[in-house]
């Protein structure tokens, strides 16, 4: 692009893209107990995690207030009665809200799974309750593994995966967006009000912010027929991290909802001897409000602290040598999955690598099943057939795409996302360079595959064979008495089993978000509490990197912005690979200096 090229572009952002310059929204601004989190991570690991974990006391209080609401009421009672009709439940979210959309349905689908296993005479009902979820992401499932550049910033893009998800009129739609301002999560309530669906919105930001600032917002907030959730909590532990605190928010609040009002219908088509077997003790929220204190508690516990201080530890020096780690988790895998996955848009390194891909670098970190071949590990993962997106360039053109996609359309099908070898194939690229390490990842019950002669084990032992090193990361309520790998850490947890096990998942989720983060703050990846390193990759991001540039360059937002859009352009001339690791705000702000 010619200097006048750049110029304008730059301009347009600053005068037409206003409804994208988030820098009021809380989500994106700085917390003032988090400030010197990269220089505490410096000097001691362990204080850093304090540190982070100390936000999530911003939690607690607002769940009191949003459980006992009307609207969480709603929520719970929509559910309910879209189970009762025998009609769907859709979760849509983008980014770290579209995989906690995959996780709510996925952890709804392995529980019907297991009770018709475990009740054959019920397996007609529990297969077809299986399919009474669904999950939305932008992008589609392909999503879960790598971002798709631009996808958020489309209402028409959110409407019409919407349409091609099947939603009628008698289904339910619980829309999360961290924000409460993504276009893409915005379409697809207005695709859902049009189909006259019940409709929910769950975000992080205060509506009454959001109603003043963001039309978009503005005008599915003030709609009547949308059952609003206002979840705001404050900033992230890391300034625009919404993966953190608002995800965990909002994964505790629809997985509490969607619990109590499965429990009310399971009460009433099931047998009492068969319900007490899949669900021991009735869900309320007033527990789960408590349950979740406790496991913040129990999370900052010395022992766990210390914990969680070797594992990032042992990460940071993995990395720090230009080596490689590959989990391999069971159930879990999708938690894994979700934090790997993020890591790379949030601080600017290597993103999952396809097999059509040999030329780029590969992930620092990925993601393995040691029992299933990539196909069937990636319908274990979702509990059905991944929902790609193949849509044609008149697609595009039909939903006002930007010439640029229409021109040449993200490759986010079915045929694509298997190129991503998760299974148990061969991968010689996790072993290429060393050091090299295979990390069994175990939760609760699942310690004890470490047992001789266990047939997940058999498998981890065989896959992991040529790798330089072996390790495994551990949650429960006890060490495993027998354990022949080296351990990197034991997480200390409480066992509180339910449908969705929500409880469980969130300590994994806790725990994988402060570990990622606090590697790379100690990588150099974090100034104080912003991202340091961070893509530009659709508006919201273009505007967070913008703001970046402001404040660790000390120049005014006009001047950041014209900077940001020079470097964006000089970085588009490197090769995809290349570009794909180098952050436009961290390339702008060294420029800058």
């Amino acid at each position: 692009m010619s200097t006048e090229s750049i110029r304008h572009a730059a301009g347009h952002f600053l005068e037409n893209e206003t409804p994208f310059h988030l820098g009021e929204m809380l989500t994106e601004q700085s917390h003032p107990v988090t400030k010197t989190l990269s220089q505490t991570l410096e000097k001691d690991t362990a204080a850093g995690l304090e540190l982070l974990l100390r936000v999530d006391d911003d939690l607690p209080p607002v769940v009191d207030k949003v459980i006992t609401s009307p609207e969480f009421q709603k929520l719970r009672t929509d559910i309910y009665e879209t189970l009762r009709s025998g009609s769907r439940i859709f979760f849509s979210g983008c980014g770290a809200t579209g995989r906690l959309s995959i996780l709510l349905d996925a952890s709804h689908r392995r529980f019907c799974f297991k009770a018709a296993a475990k009740f054959p005479e019920h397996r007609d009902f529990f297969t077809s309750l299986a399919e009474q979820t669904g999950a939305i992401m932008t992008g589609g499932d392909f999503a879960l593994i790598r971002s798709v550049e631009y996808f958020e910033d489309y209402i028409t893009f959110g409407k019409r995966q919407v349409s091609d998800a099947g939603l009628t009129q008698n289904d339910c739609l619980v829309a999360i967006s961290e924000g409460g301002e993504t276009s893409s999560v915005i379409g697809t309530i207005h695709g859902a009000l049009d189909l006259g669906c019940k409709t929910h919105f769950m975000f992080n930001n205060p509506a009454e912010l959001l109603i003043r600032k963001v039309e978009r917002s503005r005008n599915v907030i003030v709609d009547s027929r949308v059952n609003v959730l206002d979840l705001a909590a404050g900033p992230m532990a890391v300034a625009g991290s919404t993966r953190m605190q608002a995800t965990t928010m909002e994964h505790l609040i629809a997985g509490l909802a969607f619990e109590c009002a499965l429990y009310d219908f399971l009460e009433e088509r099931l047998p009492e001897s068969v319900l007490q077997t899949l669900v021991p003790s009735r869900p309320s929220p007033e527990e789960g409000a408590k349950h979740f204190r406790r496991l913040l508690e129990c999370l900052r516990l010395p022992e766990n602290i210390r914990a969680l201080a070797a594992w990032v530890d042992f990460e940071k020096n993995i990395y720090a040598a230009s080596g490689l780690i590959t989990y391999f988790p069971d159930e879990y895998m999708l938690d894994v999955f979700t934090d790997t996955t993020e890591r790379s848009p949030t601080f600017m390194i290597p993103p999952f690598r396809s097999t059509l891909e040999p030329e780029n670098p590969v992930s620092w970190a990925f993601v393995k099943d040691p029992l299933r071949e990539t196909d069937a590990a990636w319908r274990n993962i979702l509990g059905h057939e991944p929902r790609c997106i193949a849509w044609t360039p008149e697609d595009y053109r039909t939903m006002g795409a930007a010439e640029r996609i229409i021109a040449n359309p993200p490759k986010i099908d079915r045929q694509r996302l298997s190129t991503y070898c998760i299974g148990n194939e061969p991968d010689a690229s996790r072993t290429a360079v060393i050091p090299n390490v295979a990390v069994a990842f175990l939760v609760g019950l699942e310690t004890a595959h470490l047992a001789s002669g266990d047939e997940w084990y058999r498998a981890f032992d065989r896959i992991s064979t040529g790798f330089e090193k072996r390790a495994v990361v551990l949650f429960g309520s006890q060490r495993p008495h027998a354990n022949p790998l080296e351990e990197i850490c034991f997480i200390e947890t409480e066992e509180h089993s339910s449908p969705l096990e929500v409880f469980t998942h969130l300590a994994v989720k806790l725990a994988l978000n402060n570990v990622s983060t606090a590697v790379m703050g100690k990588l150099g990846r974090l100034n104080g509490n912003w991202m340091a390193h961070v893509d530009a990759s659709n508006k919201k991001l273009i505007d967070r990197s913008i703001r970046l540039v402001s404040e660790l360059a000390n120049v005014d937002y006009k001047t950041a912005c014209y900077a940001l859009f020079e470097s964006l352009d000089e970085l588009s001339k490197l090769p995809e690979g290349s570009r794909k690791t180098i952050s436009p705000a961290a390339y702008t702000v060294k420029k800058l200096a």
